[in-house]
């Protein structure tokens, strides 16, 4: 059994219910959520839109591999009506769901790289992340979520969504 944390993020439609219905898609697929962050509500990063996102990050236990689980986040987001632009552009989006980290491990491939790659440059992230993991140990910088949150470049306001 290994432990994921994930970020989910929407800002189109139901904001709200398209988290809980992530959440329950995970758990009905890949495992079972232990532990998870508030919701926060955040001003689109890397591209303007009027739509805010919400938020959230979880602790999922699964016995899936890295690759079979990553495979199964994108079902779930195209399931839900995720549609991912061709470019490398920031958009809009129903659903995302990112790993984070996959227990301590490190793996870069085409495919996928975990620790994600952006994580420690963005609030939206480390904000809800520091909620839940705070002592957890970022495998390749060394630090702890709590000290990436102190040192992170990222100044966009990130407030609890109630």
């Amino acid at each position: 059994m290994s432990n994921v944390a994930i970020s989910i993020g929407t800002n189109l439609g139901k904001r709200e219910h398209n988290i809980s219905t992530a959440i329950e898609n995970l758990q009905f697929c890949c495992g079972k959520v232990i532990k998870q962050s508030a919701l926060y509500e955040t001003e689109p990063w890397g591209f303007k839109s009027r739509d805010l996102f919400l938020n959230q990050v979880i602790v999922l236990v699964t016995e899936m591999e890295p690759k079979t689980l990553m495979q199964q986040l994108l079902q779930i987001e195209n399931s839900m009506g995720r549609e991912r632009s061709s470019g490398s552009n920031y958009s809009s989006r129903l659903i995302d769901l990112d790993i984070l980290f996959y227990d301590d491990r490190i793996i870069n491939t085409e495919m996928l790289v975990i620790p994600h790659p952006r994580l420690h440059e963005r609030n939206f992230i480390l904000v809800p992340a520091a909620e839940i993991i705070p002592e957890f140990l970022h495998p390749v910088l060394r630090k702890s979520i709590a000290q990436l949150q102190l040192e992170c470049p990222d100044k966009q306001k990130v407030v609890k969504y109630s």
